[in-house]
């Protein structure tokens, strides 16, 4: 080989060390950083477990459904002559709602009345010519067959003057359909036929759909593996509490009480439905709504309990990491139990009340690390001027560093 193969290989050798040298020079005080940071606490929020009697809850999804709902229609044909009632509000049990035109049936009623006087009249005739048949019967004056039928005669009309009372009576029961009245206690909704139309008997419109809303009734189902432990916690008759809450189970709505668990099973979708019903004097429900539902099934007594998000899940099951003395962190095993409430989770074993266990920072530690432990809400503090200038002042010593090599080359 040639003297300048062998002068360009070495040149070659040379810029190679060159470079490598200088990406070493530039990373190893960026890992030296890395390193040092690691060092430093970490913060994180942590709360201590307490202990407390303890409420447990089955929660679902549920749907408000009104005590009573009822179209209100027309037992009678005719021309709708007046509307009572404003859409939206309250209408009272027997008020009135709408009036029909009452001209024909008031005229079936009078022809009623007439037609009982005229046989009245005719029975009262018939009885004082059977008086005087049984006077003349003794005299042998009359038949005994002409008596008979005397009294078959007065038994005829006094059945006619029964159907004249039958017939008054259903004339004026048809007459007092002519106003319609609210069968229920309930809300009016929107008016379905307007004044002068000509509507008929049952109708399948109607005129308007009241609701009942005082009280009402949430419908909401559970698992099917929940049975014995509503069962057993408590009946309709003992009434287990039941709280609504809105979709974001932000706040509570309404306080009602477990009236109906239905009794069978829904084979298709393993839940059993239920019924709880609340009062609901401030209309804080409405019929069709959907609510989440919280039912308050027993309360563990001393119960240890922390906060949702102080328990991790891993392969190995639940976990949380706990504060120790020194302020470094363990990572403990838990056995969880039911939830206690929105934000916090019963604990069976592993741990005691007063263990601080960290609810935020979780995905920075590792067992062994090193904390800064802080209360909720607080922020970590801030770095301080003689850091920062350390930090400063530390820069522009490394900075050189990683220059002069490549000066050289």
């Amino acid at each position: 080989m040639s003297r300048w193969k062998w002068l360009l290989i070495a040149i070659a050798v040379l810029v190679a060390g060159i470079v490598a040298w200088r990406l070493w020079s530039q990373r190893a005080p960026t890992a030296a950083r890395g390193g040092g940071a690691s060092d430093a606490p970490v913060p994180v929020t942590v709360v201590a477990a307490e202990s407390k009697d303890v409420p447990i809850f089955l929660n679902a999804l549920g749907t408000v459904q009104a005590l009573n709902t009822v179209t209100v229609n027309a037992q009678v044909s005719g021309q709708l002559m007046a509307i009572h009632f404003k859409e939206g509000e309250e209408v009272k049990q027997g008020s009135l709602i709408a009036e029909i035109d009452p001209r024909t049936f008031q005229a079936a009623l009078d022809q009623a009345l007439a037609k009982k006087k005229q046989d009245e009249a005719q029975l009262s005739a018939s009885r004082s010519t059977l008086a005087r048949y049984e006077e003349l019967i003794k005299q042998h004056f009359v038949a005994a067959q002409d008596l008979e039928n005397q009294r078959q005669t007065v038994r005829q009309q006094e059945a006619l003057v029964a159907a004249d009372d039958a017939a008054i009576s259903s004339a004026r029961t048809q007459l007092s359909f002519t106003k319609i009245t609210a069968p229920i206690d309930g809300i009016a909704g929107i008016r379905q036929v307007d004044v002068g139309n000509l509507i008929s008997a049952n109708g399948s419109t109607g005129i308007v759909v009241l609701t009942q809303v005082h009280p009402l009734n949430v419908l909401f189902s559970l698992p099917e593996q929940n049975i014995d432990l509503v069962r057993t916690s408590g009946s309709p008759a003992d009434s287990l509490a039941v709280t609504a809450l809105d979709r974001n189970d932000s706040h509570e709505i309404a306080q009602g009480v477990l009236k109906v668990v239905d009794n069978q099973i829904d084979t298709t979708t393993g839940t059993f439905k239920l019924k709880a019903e609340f009062t609901n004097l401030q209309n804080t429900l409405w019929p069709g709504q959907f609510v989440n539902v919280r039912v308050q099934v027993r309360t563990v007594a001393g119960g240890v309990v922390v906060p949702a998000t102080a328990v991790q899940r891993g392969p190995d099951g639940s976990y949380a990491y706990v504060v120790q003395g020194d302020n470094t962190v363990a990572m403990t095993a838990l056995e969880v139990g039911d939830e206690a409430s929105d934000s916090t989770v019963l604990i069976k074993s592993g741990l005691k009340s007063g263990d601080k266990v960290v609810t935020e920072g979780q995905f920075r530690l590792k067992p062994g690390s090193k904390v800064q432990p802080l209360a909720p809400g607080e922020a970590a503090p801030a770095t301080s001027a003689e850091e920062l200038a350390k930090i400063k002042d530390a820069g522009p010593k490394q900075q050189p560093q990683r220059r002069r090599p490549g000066g050289g080359g």
